[in-house]
């Protein structure tokens, strides 16, 4: 199944609880909530009390994106705030597989994330523990960026090594998706799509309605 995951790191904080229910009213599956801690990567933007008050506003999946060194330390803290899914960068951890399992032992799904530069080898230990990878298709820090061409052929060889294990796991994609570049992630095999700018510029509904007609096509 091909899901929309709009990422709030674009959205105008003023009125986001008003944003994320037009999300929910226009169709997206997942709401993505990028956690930035300023050393992983070099911008800060916001953590547990942030989600706990947006919580109440949807029931869609909270997609929570840990850009976090040792996330380990915060998982009981982002499962608490009402996370549905938490995704660790593979880089940002020292024990990756410990942290899985800490993930899962609060009864959530697990994901792990690897920068454009990490090789998609990097997780193959760990593959079979996991709900969903996230290929980085621009470098993690800053919104707005361009999608980097080749992490398309990390998505092909993502979905190759999945089904040589006979392994099933959702394949998300974020940085640099537009209307204009999404089916191309589609047919390397990404089937959830983390769009920002793309859907909080503009009119949020009619965008969303657009990302949806290309994923349900």
């Amino acid at each position: 199944m091909n899901c929309l995951s709009p990422s709030i790191l674009s959205a105008d904080f003023k009125i986001l609880g008003e944003q994320i229910q037009q999300l929910d009213e226009a169709g997206a599956q997942y709401v993505h909530i990028d956690v930035m801690d300023g050393e992983f990567v070099p911008c800060i933007t916001y953590g547990m009390p942030l989600i706990k008050s947006i919580r109440d506003c949807t029931e869609r999946m909270f997609d929570v994106h840990l850009m976090i060194e040792e996330p380990i330390r915060y998982i009981n803290d982002f499962a608490k705030a009402g996370a549905d899914i938490i995704t660790v960068h593979a880089e940002a951890c020292k024990h990756l597989d410990r942290t899985i399992e800490a993930i899962k032992e609060k009864g959530l799904l697990a994901g792990v994330a690897i920068n454009p530069a990490t090789p998609v080898s990097a997780i193959i230990p760990i593959l079979g523990k996991i709900d969903m990878v996230l290929i980085m298709t621009v470098n993690p820090g800053f919104g707005g960026q361009k999608l980097i061409p080749y992490t398309l052929d990390k998505v092909r060889e993502l979905k190759k090594l999945l089904k040589e294990k006979g392994l099933k796991a959702d394949i998300e994609v974020d940085g640099g998706v537009t209307l204009e570049n999404v089916e191309m992630l589609l047919d390397a095999g990404a089937n959830v799509i983390v769009a920002g700018s793309a859907v909080f510029h503009g009119e949020i509904e009619e965008n969303v309605h657009r990302f949806l007609d290309i994923l349900n096509s």
